[in-house]
């Protein structure tokens, strides 16, 4: 029989009890409150008792990265009774391999941050060279990135929800247009590249939100309640009830935010519903079946010229509030059903499938000339200038079925993860369309689309990861994948000035091929260990490189998917219960990098080529020190000092095809990513500090060190933010939060766009303050 081993925490000690076949580990599972404690002690105490009486050889391990097994549940209740949200993701996460993995888990519990409008400077802050975009006032489309990765609505990142696809299209269209509201988010998965043999494509890695579900809660029935009030009319209204019994758990949450935004002209709302029920059928096998709506409208208050955004208007208001687009709107509703089943086959298999949909529309309308150029009254007409139209609809459906065992090799047990991936997609475009000369939001079309296109996508994959246990301190994690994708394109992409239809190439792209990867991790103690992994990734082709104009664009008919590797090493660790840290190098080889060359002759044209490679090399750093707890044994007082730096190197091969961009740095890729705070901590009450440095950066792969005078290419300067937040728990059912972003009111913005949302420089927000106050009712269990 395997052994395997559960972990009670303490305050001081901890210690590792044999129990049964699923392990969890003590800094992964915290428990609600100190009667669960008192309770849990004892428990371990009697096993302690009866195991020693009975297996007198057997050796206790203290804490968590010792080299035997670590489960973690799919929903369970991770930190509580820590104050860090930060924290490594166990060997084995639900039918999942996390084993040999730069990876990094978010408890938002614990966050010291704005939830509320999912500040991701703060809720990420302890993960090294994440690549934030702060130009969406409302915080639903979070745009982040790693390692020299275009942070575009986080497309370089595979970004799910409970396990499932979020994103458009995760093959041809990876824009993550909705993303979970953080005060519903239990924990937040974050895996670097090797995450592509369980995941498929994009070389980022995995981004998985996972929401409560109601596991967690020990009460037939709990209410909560968030109500956030704060700078520009910022109201937030977040309700949620749940419950547990012994054979169903669920939770259920409403989520309203409205605000005028910090800069003129962007106002926005936000409602979002979420419903999951779990029925266990038996003790063994449980059947949940959830579904999340969500609905978006936002003003786009348009870009800026880098004068404007230093400037000082009259009023005394800097000049990055101002706006010159007013009839601009953006309008999401995303849908996402999913039922998921859990078999716990026997003491040593785990068996999980997902079914799943992404059913998504997305609307814009505005005036997306040069900045330049003034939306204003045309007078021979007395009306604005009509406005133009896109919509895209996204109906997308996928099956995951996966398999996790343990198994014996001599007398060490290994672990072996399988499963396989269906899924189509289909993406219908509609866009330059002739809009009404209004300023409100409506999607009234005269005449036809211009662009009339229809895109789908298909894919098939199977992959297995195994965690051979060489000895007990070194694993060996092999893993391999081969997928299946199919892309094509089809429609009407315009019409000439004559009135004739052009057509699409009839494009159509199926491939298969394999991907592979190793991990490793060597347990120098029982609680450090190092680890590195070596593993292949690739991006599909996308959408936009299959809806080429016929009489100016050719789209090259060998053209290939992106594909390279990422490779980590590093070091990491817990001293004691004081001290957590992750240091680790990183390359990251990205080759045929899809692009356009121009082709001269007769008639000249546009190539949409693979046109090259670029690499990314660095450092990615964390470590984090409670010096109360390394000098202090016993004190009411806590203090938690961390800190998180990246360095990265990107840049594109020599023998890139564009000569404008040969050698030259990738762009959205600062060198230098610093990020650090303090915690303190006194009872119920914490103040949280925290800085955030991002270095200069270019926005354009010519490398533009000039801002052009409409303010779409140029360099991206340096900022530094500081953040301030207070937590005051009145009680274990109620508490009040607040906090003040940006403190020193720093004038900055993190992308240029040449089209849409700008075009132009994306100002950030000025300095901004929330509070919130939260409670809890139960009606007893």
């Amino acid at each position: 029989m395997s052994e395997s081993r559960i972990c009670f925490p303490f305050c001081v000690n901890r210690f590792s009890v044999s129990v049964n076949r699923q392990a969890v580990t003590g800094r992964h599972l915290r428990y609600k409150n100190d009667d669960m404690r008192k309770i849990l002690v004892l428990a371990g105490l009697m096993a302690v008792l009866q195991t020693e009486a009975q297996e007198s050889k057997k050796i206790f391990h203290d804490d968590t990265t010792n080299p035997t097994h670590k489960y973690l549940p799919d929903i369970t209740v991770v930190g509580r009774n820590s104050k860090s949200d930060y924290q490594q993701m166990p060997e084995v996460v639900g039918t999942s391999i996390y084993a040999g993995k730069k990876n990094a888990l978010i408890v938002l519990d614990n966050v010291q941050g704005n939830v509320v409008t999912n500040t991701m400077r703060q809720v990420l802050a302890k993960v090294p060279g994440i690549h934030i975009w702060e130009s969406d006032p409302s915080g639903i489309q979070i745009g982040i990135a790693a390692r020299g990765l275009s942070p575009n609505r986080s497309w370089e990142f595979n970004v799910r929800q409970n396990g499932y696809d979020i994103s458009a299209d995760p093959f041809g269209y990876p824009e993550a247009y909705y993303n979970p509201q953080l005060q519903a988010v239990q924990r937040i998965e974050i895996v670097r590249g090797q995450g592509s043999l369980q995941y498929g494509p994009q070389f980022g890695g995995l981004v998985n939100y996972i929401l409560r579900n109601g596991s967690e809660i020990k009460n037939k029935f709990e209410f909560e309640t968030q109500q956030t009030i704060g700078s520009n009319a910022l109201f937030n209204s977040y309700n949620a009830m749940g419950g547990k019994t012994d054979r169903l758990h669920y939770y259920a949450f409403f989520d309203h935010r409205n605000a005028d935004g910090w800069r003129q002209n962007s106002r926005y709302f936000t409602n979002a519903g979420f419903g999951t029920v779990t029925y266990y059928i038996t003790k063994k096998f449980s059947l949940s079946a959830e579904v999340m709506h969500s609905h978006i409208r936002s003003q786009q208050a348009g870009g800026l010229t880098d004068a404007q955004v230093q400037a000082d208007l009259p009023a005394g208001q800097a000049g990055a509030q101002q706006s010159f687009r007013s009839r601009n709107w953006f309008d999401i509703t995303w849908t996402t059903p999913a039922l998921i089943t859990n078999w716990q086959i026997n003491g040593n298999t785990k068996w999980n499938t997902k079914l799943f949909a992404t059913i998504g529309n997305r609307n814009s309308v505005g005036f997306l000339q040069s900045i330049a150029l003034k939306d204003s009254i045309n007078p021979a007409t007395g009306e604005y200038n009509n406005r133009q139209l896109n919509i895209d609809q996204y109906r997308n459906y996928g099956l995951e079925s996966r398999i996790i065992t343990d198994y014996h090799l001599g007398k060490m047990s290994n672990t072996l993860s399988g499963g396989i991936r269906l899924y189509t997609g289909s993406t219908h475009r509609r866009a330059d369309g002739k809009g009404t000369t209004g300023s409100n939001y409506e999607m009234t079309v005269i005449g036809n689309y211009p662009r009339n296109v229809e895109f789908d996508s298909k894919n098939a994959a199977v992959f297995a990861e195994n965690i051979f246990r060489i000895s007990k301190k070194m694993i060996v994690i092999p893993g391999i994948r081969y997928e299946w994708l199919e892309g094509s394109a089809s429609g009407r992409n315009g019409y000439t000035s004559g009135g004739t239809e052009i057509l699409l190439q009839n494009i159509t792209r199926s491939r298969g091929f394999i991907l592979a990867g190793i991990g490793t991790e060597y347990h120098i103690t029982p609680k450090t260990e190092f680890y590195g992994n070596i593993t292949q990734a690739y991006r599909p082709i996308q959408f936009a490189n299959l809806q080429a104009p016929p009489t100016t664009d050719v789209v090259d008919p060998d053209l290939k998917d992106a594909k390279g590797y990422n490779i980590d090493f590093g070091y990491r660790g817990k001293v004691k219960d004081y001290l957590q840290f992750d240091v680790s190098a990183y390359y990251l080889q990205y080759n045929n990098r899809v692009g356009t060359i121009a082709v001269t002759g007769t008639p000249s044209y546009h190539l949409i080529t693979n046109v090259g490679n670029s690499s990314s090399k660095g450092i990615e750093s964390y470590a984090e020190f409670n010096p109360v707890r390394a000098f202090a044994k016993k004190s009411k007082a806590d203090l938690i000092v961390f800190g998180s730096y990246s360095y990265t190197n990107a840049r594109y091969s020599s023998n890139h095809k564009d000569a404008a961009t040969k050698g030259k740095k990738v762009e959205n890729a600062p060198e230098h990513i610093l990020r650090s705070g303090i915690t303190g901590g006194y009872k119920s009450f914490l103040l949280t500090v925290q800085v955030n440095y991002v270095g200069e950066t270019f926005s354009d792969a010519n490398n533009t060190a000039t801002p052009t005078a409409n303010g779409n290419n140029g360099l991206i300067p340096s900022y530094t933010i500081t953040d301030l937040t207070a937590t005051y728990k009145f009680s274990k059912g109620l508490n009040i939060k607040a906090g003040i972003n940006n403190l020193f009111d720093e004038r900055y913005f993190t992308r240029r766009a040449g089209g849409y949302p700008g075009p132009g420089a994306l100002p950030a927000d000025g300095r901004t303050f929330f509070v919130s106050v939260g409670a809890k009712l139960n009606a007893g269990k």
